[in-house]
């Protein structure tokens, strides 16, 4: 008699492949998969093409069009579907850091089989920049998918020649990761220049090897610059700031920087005269430096000054000492002594080094809405947005942008453009009213000059408890939905410590929100916003990125726009 599981398996080969298809919107890719382990019978009605088409729509990050789009420059969809889940689910969204206090604000979004981290420039919009999608911004790196499914790593940034691309390897991206970090990965060759050991990285660092992480941050800093240096391609168009499709006579352009970038990441500076489909045509990897020239760029002074140096040494670091040191002499080992033996034990880890780029997850506490960051990592951290909270929908959340001033969208003749504002909204539970409220977080301000520090609250309000006041200003015929109570940043203890004051938020629309302050009758009007659409317009202007290690990473505390040319701009006068 036939068993059950035996049963079931043959009831499902005998459904229409349509049906099946149907079927497997409520199935996971991991299921798709182990239905394939479970026979060759089952494998040829569930390892299809329209099974993994569904699946790649059941990511929800492209729509259908752009998924089909997509399938011309890949093996299947299948292999699309991989992409899809590893590498541009876990990384679309917003990306920031506390350097530049005016804002650093990374978009992850995605471009053409790949995925574009850009980052959004602080400035100065018209009444209708939404509208028209005139935003400045900077190509800070990509994830490009190859024909396999396979990916490949090239960060943005520029020299005293021009832009470049500095290509590197992914070394792991985890689903539910919120930390971004550029690193430098040694790596082993094997003897044979045509036998490169690309195999996917070190899954975890073997014992007695010290992480880049861990080196003292002057070193890491030394490191990244020799490497970049090393590596840097320089672009002109169509290479250079055409990441992401803007209109349909786009693609034609968009296959062939792909094919160029591909080369680039194979062949290095030399990919002009290369040809993809021939291999063994190097005998070293571009994308990696020789461990004799990476001393021979350190230099002496690198492994023998051990003077004390004004350097930050963790706990971390100071318990992590390998060889031979004065610990073995019953004696704490100095800050030196400890970033001397790191050094060696990272450079004798490899004998080629790269740039790499991994994405994993750390538990960061958070104070309203922003993130604890690491200080001298060079890592960008991901603003977390909740849905739901106990099953009901978190209507405001998610990114905003508005600008000062009554009525929304209009500005006196005087100051045809205002600065803009993007806020993070997000829901917490709040200890002193015990309930939920709303937190307005800054995330970029376009002044010329920062007047609040990165990551603070802009407002708070208590959501769950509507008010009924009217809006203290000329309404000019609105109609508002709803108010909330609570405070808004105002003038307090010096830069790092702003008060508060009353103020509500008035709602006019889900998509349309304005706090206004009581005292001084100010007036900070919202719109929600999705920036992958605005900056699909192709309406905005691409500026030119930062050298490549303060491109991904600003690390100098700075209270002006570093990304354009502030001291100059005539644009960035202050209201």
């Amino acid at each position: 008699m036939m068993n059950t599981e035996s049963f079931g398996a043959c009831l499902l080969l005998t459904l229409p492949e349509d049906v099946f298809t149907v079927i497997s919107r409520f199935l996971s890719p991991s299921d798709i998969c182990n239905l394939i382990l479970c026979g060759k019978s089952l494998c040829a009605l569930v390892d299809s093409e329209k099974t993994w088409l569904v699946q790649c729509e059941e990511v929800k990050v492209l729509p259908l069009f752009e998924i089909v789009q997509w399938r011309s420059g890949i093996s299947s969809y299948k292999a699309l579907c991989r992409f899809l889940v590893e590498v541009v689910k876990p990384l679309v969204g917003i990306w920031v850091q506390q350097n530049p206090e005016l804002g650093n604000v990374v978009y992850v979004m995605p471009g053409f089989l790949s995925v574009v981290g850009c980052r959004i420039i602080p400035q100065k919009v018209g009444p209708l920049w939404i509208q028209e999608g005139r935003v400045k911004w900077s190509p800070v790196f990509e994830i490009i998918c190859g024909f396999d499914g396979s990916t490949g790593f090239f960060l943005h940034g520029r020299d005293k020649e021009g832009s470049c691309l500095y290509p590197g390897f992914v070394m792991g991206i985890e689903k539910s990761c919120n930390l971004l970090q550029l690193e430098i990965e040694p790596r082993r060759e094997k003897s044979s220049c045509n036998e490169i050991e690309r195999g996917a990285s070190r899954k975890g660092e073997k014992e007695g090897e010290v992480p880049f992480w861990m080196l003292a941050f002057s070193d890491r800093k030394n490191l990244l610059n020799i490497v970049t240096s090393h590596v840097g391609i320089h672009v002109v168009e169509p290479l250079n700031g055409r990441l992401f499709p803007t209109s349909k006579d786009d693609e034609a352009m968009l296959v062939e920087r792909r094919t160029m970038l591909f080369k680039m990441h194979k062949f290095g500076g030399k990919w002009k005269n290369m040809n993809l489909e021939e291999d063994d045509q190097l005998c070293y990897n571009p994308m990696q430096l020789d461990i004799n020239e990476m001393l021979e760029n350190l230099g002496d002074d690198w492994f023998f000054d051990m003077e004390e140096e004004l350097i930050e040494v963790t706990p971390t670091e100071s318990t992590h000492v390998l060889g031979e040191s004065s610990s073995s002499k019953n004696t704490a080992p100095s800050s030196s002594e400890i970033r001397h033996s790191n050094r060696q034990s990272f450079l004798s880890s490899g004998d080629t080094f790269g740039l790499s780029l991994k994405a994993s997850y750390s538990e960061l506490n958070s104070y309203e809405g922003w993130p604890y960051m690491y200080a001298h990592h060079f890592s960008l951290y991901k603003l977390p947005v909740k849905k739901f909270v106990d099953h009901e929908v978190e209507v405001y959340a998610g990114l905003w942008g508005g600008t000062f001033g009554w009525p929304a969208g209009k500005c006196p003749k005087s100051k045809p453009e205002k600065s803009l504002y993007l806020l993070m909204l997000t829901y917490e539970e709040s200890e002193e009213y015990n309930e939920r409220v709303l937190i307005g977080t800054k995330i970029l301000e376009g002044k010329r000059y920062v007047r609040r520090p990165n990551g603070t609250a802009m407002f708070i309000v208590n959501i769950d408890t509507p008010t009924l006041e009217p809006f203290p200003v000329d309404a000019d015929e609105i109609d508002f939905e709803n108010s909330y109570s609570g405070n808004g940043i105002a003038e307090g203890y010096g830069f790092r410590y702003p008060g508060s004051k009353p103020g509500s938020l008035f709602v006019i629309t889900n998509d349309l929100l304005a706090f206004v302050w009581q005292e001084t009758k100010d007036v900070i009007t919202l719109q929600r916003l999705n920036l992958a659409e605005i900056l699909k317009k192709g309406l905005g202007s691409c500026v030119p990125p930062l050298p490549p290690t303060k491109n991904f990473t600003y690390m100098r505390r700075s209270y002006i726009n570093e990304f354009t040319k502030s001291s100059t701009d005539p644009s960035y006068s202050d209201e």
